[in-house]
């Protein structure tokens, strides 16, 4: 299973272990839109909390260093965003994610 496989799959089942698992003790996620930089442990919360709600998610590419993907993520508040994701790779695990978001029509 690729990394991200693993990673979306450890998001849509809201899996912790896995998720920890799959993410590496020197993440950073870097989010453009607001400039916001979280670590490890925020996003492995954030994720947990079920603020987040990703559709259609799709991989554009992926290899041994680098995954890109697409989806459009709803969150608690009403707000929907068409997300492009840039994840960096480092001993098979993400290493950093860069987003950039789309405001779309609630």
């Amino acid at each position: 299973m690729s990394i991200l496989a693993k990673y979306n799959k450890a998001m849509e089942d809201k899996d912790e272990t896995a998720l920890r698992d799959i993410i590496h003790d020197d993440y950073t996620f870097t989010m453009h839109k607001t400039g916001n930089v979280l670590k490890k442990d925020d996003v492995v919360k954030w994720a947990m909390s079920g603020d987040i709600n990703r559709e259609k998610v799709r991989v554009i590419y992926e290899n041994d260093e680098i995954g890109i993907e697409h989806a459009f993520v709803t969150f608690h508040d009403g707000n929907k965003e068409a997300v492009m994701g840039v994840f960096k790779y480092k001993d098979g695990k993400v290493i950093a994610f860069e987003t950039g978001a789309t405001p779309m029509p609630k």
